[in-house]
């Protein structure tokens, strides 16, 4: 008989000793009264940039969606499969969440195949290669340019994919309508797994910055008294 990784058990262990045991009473108004978290993220499968890891978020606070280079497709009300349409209605519909963050991150594998999109042990033929064709323009575009080097063009795939998911969220109805209303707000934001650095869309300019260079340009922008 196979047994569970060992690595999980212990895990789980020290998650019951420790955080849980902290977080006891938390856990059971959860449990009775239901989730309401303030922000849908949209978060890369990649193991090195878990959301709640990163944003130090607790139970109860983050909805996560996790697909492979964090990804949102276009509306498309079909019958097929749509995984991530799916988790984004749950999301703005049922648990009515405050805020959408698109959160990509440095050295993405998907954004990799995407700008080669032959390289092993990927092939566009498989699941892959199709969901990253979803960035396909903007990759021939980036790679094409021959003055900029591999790693910057992985990086500016990165941040591209970002707006143009953001771009997407706004195919789905409810999602533009209540952008429209004020009642939703959609966020970009790109970390750095080699530095740790967070770096935030500007939702006006597009342009991503850290956090406190974000919040001077902002403090610039506003009219003297």
């Amino acid at each position: 008989m196979r047994q569970f990784p060992e690595r999980l058990l212990n895990g789980y262990n020290n998650f019951m000793s420790g955080r849980y045991a902290d977080e006891r009473d938390r856990y059971r108004t959860l449990a009775e009264a239901g989730q309401s978290p303030h922000t849908l993220v949209v978060a890369c499968c990649d193991s090195r940039a878990a959301p709640e890891t990163i944003f130090d978020c607790g139970p109860g606070e983050l909805f996560v969606v996790r697909n492979v280079a964090n990804m949102v497709p276009p509306y498309e009300p079909d019958n097929q499969y749509h995984a991530t349409s799916a988790a984004i209605e749950f999301a703005v519909q049922a648990l009515k969440i405050a805020n959408i963050v698109i959160m990509g991150h440095g050295r993405c594998g998907g954004i990799k195949a995407a700008l080669d999109p032959n390289m092993e042990p990927l092939s566009p033929g498989d699941f892959i290669g199709k969901w990253m064709s979803l960035v396909r323009p903007a990759a021939d575009q980036i790679q094409s340019n021959d003055l900029m080097t591999q790693g910057e063009r992985q990086t500016a795939l990165e941040r591209v994919s970002i707006r143009n998911s953001i771009s997407n969220l706004r195919t789905f109805p409810y999602v533009k309508a209540l952008e429209e209303q004020g009642k939703l707000q959609l966020h970009g934001a790109w970390f750095d797994i080699s530095t740790g650095e967070l770096w935030v869309m500007d939702a006006m300019t597009g342009d991503f910055m850290r956090p406190s260079d974000l919040a001077t340009a902002a403090a610039d922008s506003e009219p003297a008294a």
